[in-house]
């Protein structure tokens, strides 16, 4: 596990996220890469190939999201998903921020293991969603 962003293997990744995952489905390559570049990515190997990835997006004081998050389905069933949340969260960049945050539609009890609970106060939250925003060919970050 390494969260050097020269061992990521950027073509694995985008294939996975962006043909087998329900969240990132067609983001393009480019925009992965900006994304990575501007996060803290923790990658999972097996000698030098990727067997899992996932990306803190936070300022390192206040707020962490928790975004793209696999095991390879190759990988499956060895505790990995355990081993890469329990890096992230002893990151030592990551300690004594105040908010985590992050979405799942089929992973609540993984998550659960590790601290993470439903909102609180869902009420208080908001979003601004595009749903259309990976199907744009610009790598502007504006």
């Amino acid at each position: 596990m390494s969260t050097d962003p020269r061992l990521l293997d950027l073509d694995a990744v985008h294939a996975y996220l962006s043909q087998r995952s329900y969240w990132a489905a067609g983001i393009s390559r480019e925009r992965l890469a900006l994304a990575i570049e501007h996060s803290l990515p923790f990658g999972v190997y097996d000698g030098d190939r990727q067997a899992g990835f996932t990306r803190v997006i936070t300022d390192f004081v206040t707020y962490a999201y928790l975004a793209d998050v696999y095991i390879d389905e190759a990988y499956r069933g060895r505790g990995l998903s355990k081993l890469l949340l329990a890096a992230v969260l002893a990151h030592p960049r990551l300690q004594r921020l105040r908010r985590w945050l992050l979405g799942t539609r089929d992973a609540h009890g993984l998550y659960a293991q590790f601290g993470f609970t439903p909102l609180e106060e869902p009420e208080r939250w908001m979003e601004l969603p595009d749903p259309d925003a990976y199907a744009a060919t610009t790598t502007s970050a504006s």
